[in-house]
Formats: structure tokens, sequence, C-alpha cells
């Protein structure tokens, strides 16, 4: 009989981690989180020294190194949500899918929500802030649906190869519908393909104030989705068993991971395999229990972003690279080593 799935993690994950070695590796990756945030305020195109830092913290701008940090604030601060975003909702993707492969980028959610975001800007003229995240979480609620659907299809229902292959046609072929939208309207053109490539240097205060809310409520209910969550690593009918309604469970859990998703791809563009590397990698480090995974995934994806940034930002002077680029650049290899380790195809 054809397995839904294969399991998620690597082999070296499945040993149960003892609370307190959890706890030590969350204080890592917070420390680690901290010093990138110091770092992606310290550095970028031009040089600045901690005097102009702390002065720009205060509010000063006088001098050309102190309006730089100014920017550079809103910018960790919008590379730290996106991240936490991208991470959170990549476990809880692989874990209501039990699918190793489970990424927004992979699954063609975060190209659901850009198709909607580019047709919401070109059809009905849409140019606010706001409007965009409503459009992406629709769109990104359309894709995610859809993929799983078509990967739900014939034998074995949504194995892993099956979801993948379905998520990589969905997105060519919304990929060529966005190029199809923009073709010939240089007025939205230009924004478009810098928002296409991911990246969080046009950040400001007020696009932060209004993805926060949307984030908040995926965060809650991705969060408060990790018990059922570890009922379902054990298989549907043992889950059910236990007394979940795993229907209900896929749909809430799903819910958040589209709000996270949507939201972060509407203010940073589609910014790919934050949300398939990290998970992996903590599962490494904590274990399988979703209800430390999932803040641990948060917190990891938001270090991994801003660390991606500051890359970008470092390694290109006086330009930058965007931190899709980076992030592509290490998601790759990852994924192809995940696709050999864990030899996902159809039994």
């Amino acid at each position: 009989m054809t397995q839904l799935a294969t399991p998620v993690v690597p082999d070296v994950a499945v040993v149960r981690r003892p609370a307190r070695v959890r706890l030590l590796w969350f204080l890592v990756a917070l420390a680690l989180l901290l010093a990138f945030m110091t770092a992606s305020v310290a550095f970028g195109s031009r040089t600045v020294g901690w005097s102009d830092i702390l002065a720009a913290f205060g509010g000063a701008d006088e001098t050309m190194e102190q309006a730089a940090v100014t920017k550079r604030i809103p910018r960790t601060l919008l590379a730290v949500c996106v991240g936490a975003a991208l991470g959170l909702a990549g476990a809880v993707m692989q874990g209501v899918t039990r699918n190793p492969l489970g990424d927004p980028s992979i699954l063609g959610v975060s190209m659901g929500a850009s198709l909607a975001v580019v047709t919401a800007m070109v059809t009905f003229g849409l140019s606010t802030a706001t409007g965009y995240i409503w459009a992406a979480i629709l769109g990104a609620a359309i894709a995610a649906v859809f993929v799983y659907a078509v990967g739900s299809l014939g034998r074995g229902g949504a194995t892993p190869l099956k979801l993948a292959l379905a998520g990589a046609a969905t997105s060519a072929a919304f990929t060529s519908l966005i190029s199809a939208l923009v073709l010939g309207r240089n007025d939205v053109a230009g924004g478009f393909r810098s928002w296409q490539i991911g990246g969080v240097g046009g950040a400001t205060y007020d696009s932060i104030r209004q993805v926060l809310p949307f984030l908040g409520v995926g965060f809650v209910i991705c969060l408060l989705s990790a018990r059922a969550l570890n009922s379902l690593a054990l298989g549907d009918d043992l889950a059910a068993g236990l007394g979940e309604r795993v229907a209900l469970v896929r749909g809430i859990a799903g819910l958040g991971s589209v709000l996270l998703c949507g939201a972060a791809t509407a203010v940073a563009g589609p910014i790919g395999f934050v949300g398939l590397v990290v998970p992996h990698v903590c599962r490494m480090l904590v274990g399988l229990d979703h209800r430390w995974l999932l803040p641990f995934s948060a917190l990891l994806g938001a270090s991994l972003l801003t660390a991606a940034d500051v890359v970008g930002r470092v390694v290109a002077r006086p330009a930058e690279i965007d931190v899709g680029i980076v992030t592509a650049l290490i998601g790759a290899p990852f994924f192809i080593y995940i696709v050999r380790r864990q030899k996902v195809r159809q039994l």
C-alpha cells in the first residue's frame, strides 16, 4: 500500500532532545539573532561608527552616517519579521503535509501570492500596502488548496514527490501569467521586477505596522497548532484515534501558514528556501516536538534572513545583492541534499 509521505526529518533528528539541550540551543539562536541584528544596523554600503549608531537610535540624523543607520533600522526589523514568518510557515507546512519538501516557494504558495498582487495592481489599480497584503493572502490560499488538491490525485494521495511536482508546475504557470500581465505595462514592470526578486531594502515603519497584525494572527494560529501537529506526525489514523479532527487541524494550521506566507510575500516579495532550510536544521537541534520546533523555526528563520541581508550588502559594496538571491544560493544545494538524503519518491 502506498504511504502518504516519507519521514520529514533527517536520521540524526529522530532522537528526543532533553529540555536543557533545547533551552541551550534556543538561547544560542537568540544570541545569534541579536548579533545579526547588530551587524545589520552597523554594516552596509557606508561605513559607520558606534557613535553614529547610538546617535541614530536617539533620533539624530544630521550626518550621512546617522541617516544611513536610521534607514537600516526598519530594514532590520522587517528582515526579522519576514524571516520568522517564513521559517514558521515552512515548519507548519511540512507538518501539515508530512512532506520534507514543504516550503512556500517549492509548493507554489509564494508565487500564488505574487500573482494575486500583480493581478490586483494591473487589473484593479491597487496601490496600498494593506491591499497588497489581502491580495497576497488570498492568492496564497488559493495556490495552497490547488497544489494540495492536484498533488492528492491518483494512487497514494499527497506524496512528497507529487506535491513538489504540482508546486513546481503551478509556480511555472503562475510565473508565465505574471509575465503576461506586466508585459507592456511599464508603469508597474520596473517596480515589480525589483519586488519579485525578494528583498527588504524598501522597508519602512509604515509597512511594518501594516503587516504586523496579519503576521501576529498567523503566529498565534500556528503556535496553537503545535500539539495537534505532534499528533498528525503519528499518522492520520492514529491522530484520529487520539481524538484529533484531522481535516480541521490541517485546515487551521494551513490557514496560519498561508497568513504568514502571504503577508511576508506582500511586503518583501517571494523569498525562497527559508521555509525549507530552517525547519530541517531546527529538527537536528531541538528534535521533533512542534511545541519547541515552531518557535525555534521562527527564531532561526529571522536569524537566517537577517544574516543573508547583511551578506548581500557586504559582499557587493557599494551596491548590494537582494536577500532573495542570497537565500536561493544557500537553499538550492540544501534542497538537493534533502532530496538525496530523504530519498523522496513515490513508493
